[in-house]
């Protein structure tokens, strides 16, 4: 089953290749600028001591207030159910497949959530080309895939995590792979979580 032989490196490739989609560059364009403020200051107008109408006093319309402020909301925490323990991470992941049965799909910022929670728990690795190193410690790729066969998210689910990384990525001036990334010299866990971090709140802003 595809779940099963997907390897990091694979799945690196097909995000970056969603990422340089133009529907995905059209998703992550301008998103935050839903909103824009006027050019210039608009000269401030009188208000009336006793309004008839509270609306009268925004500047702009009621509805993109609220969705403004949904879509400012984070992605809500990942629901809590235990991770299996340290023998578990050391296991094939195949083993963990049927804990995919009857799970529903996620948003990208939610699946990140868990592969965050993968890498603080499990432990993270840069061993090139690896899933894992022997304790059962993930790379950022690892991570995702793991969660994916621990059952938070589709495929194209992790597919556009994994798209939301590259984004996050650009924007820090990073211009290569994930891989690439967690296996740079002098990289760190830290560095890892808070790059998780960093794409789960890009993510949940723009509503994913």
């Amino acid at each position: 089953m595809a779940t099963a032989v997907l390897t990091p490196d694979q799945l690196d490739g097909q995000a970056s290749r969603l990422h340089d989609t133009q529907a995905w560059q059209q998703i992550v364009t301008g998103w935050e600028h839903s909103a824009p403020g006027p050019a210039s200051a608009p000269a401030p107008t009188p208000v009336p001591t006793r309004p008839s109408d509270w609306r009268s006093l925004l500047s702009v319309p009621v509805d993109r207030l609220i969705d403004d402020t949904v879509r400012s909301l984070p992605a809500p925490p990942p629901h809590q159910r235990p991770l299996p323990g340290r023998l578990g991470a050391m296991l094939p992941d195949r083993v963990h497949l049927w804990r995919r049965v009857g799970q529903s799909d996620l948003r990208p910022s939610t699946h990140l959530g868990y592969a965050r929670q993968i890498l603080a728990e499990w432990g993270w690795q840069n061993t090139p080309y690896r899933l894992r190193n022997v304790r059962g410690a993930r790379c950022v790729c690892g991570a995702m895939l793991s969660a994916h066969r621990l059952g938070y998210g589709s495929l194209d689910t992790v597919d556009r995590a994994g798209a939301w990384l590259i984004t996050e990525l650009r924007a820090q001036g990073w211009p290569g792979l994930i891989g690439p990334w967690n296996r740079h010299p002098g990289r760190t866990a830290a560095d890892a979580l808070a790059l998780l971090d960093a794409t789960i709140r890009r993510a949940s802003l723009a509503g994913q």
